[in-house]
Parts: C-alpha cells; structure tokens; sequence
C-alpha cells in the first residue's frame, strides 16, 4: 500500500495531527478500505522522516476514534465497519459546520442570518450546477 501522506513543516498543526487528516481522507474517500491492512508504525514513520513516537500517537488516537484496529503482533487495519467512510465525511461536514458558525458568530451575525447566508450558497451552488 502506497501511503501518499504528505507532512508540512509549514502547518502549524502537529504532525500527528496531519497524519490522522490524511488517513480519515484515504478511508473516508474508499482509498483504504474496511480490514485493509495499513503501514506499521515504523514503516510510516522511516517513510514520513518522523519519529516512531509521532505515529503511534497519531494511529492511537484513530484507534480511539474506532477509524483503525490495532491488533499486537499483527499490526493495523481500517476498521471493519462499511460505513465508516460515509461516517468519516458526516463528521467532516459537522466540523465545517461548526467553524461556518463560529465565524459568523465573531462576524456578529444572527442564527437567521448565518442560515439565510447558507440556502444562498447552496442555491448558488445548484445553479451552478444546472
């Protein structure tokens, strides 16, 4: 399995951070798929340039988000669960979400106004579409 991860020292996120980004966006997009083994800890991090430290916490804290198992011995998978993709994306979605109101909320704007500035959007983006 490629991994096709990709580190920025330029983010300001933790690197660990970045590596569980981008392996929600592989499972969420069907690139890794349910029970699909992925790399080892110590294959990611040689193939990152990262600390071995750096992976783990990033592949155990996917674990508690029940995105991968680990098993000892065996190694990692993506979770056996076919939703899971669709999960991650409903997830995704929330969290764009979140920072759409947020930011309306520091812009002073009303809950009315944030959702009014929204059917905008989608309705522009469906005429778009047309």
């Amino acid at each position: 399995m490629q991994t096709s991860i990709v580190i920025s020292q330029t983010d300001g996120r933790p690197m660990y951070l970045q590596i569980m980004e981008q392996i929600r966006q592989r499972v969420a997009a069907g690139e890794w798929k349910p029970s699909e083994q992925i790399p080892s800890i110590r294959a990611l991090a040689i193939a990152l340039q990262v600390s071995v430290i750096t992976v783990k916490r990033a592949y155990l804290e996917l674990e508690r988000e029940g995105v991968i198992l680990t098993q000892h011995g065996k190694g990692s998978i993506v979770a056996p669960d076919p939703n899971l993709g669709q999960r991650l994306y409903v997830e995704e979605f929330e969290e764009h979400l979140r920072q759409v109101v947020r930011i309306g909320m520091l812009l002073g704007l009303s809950e009315d106004e944030i959702a009014e500035r929204l059917r905008a959007t989608v309705m522009q983006l469906e005429t778009e579409a047309s």
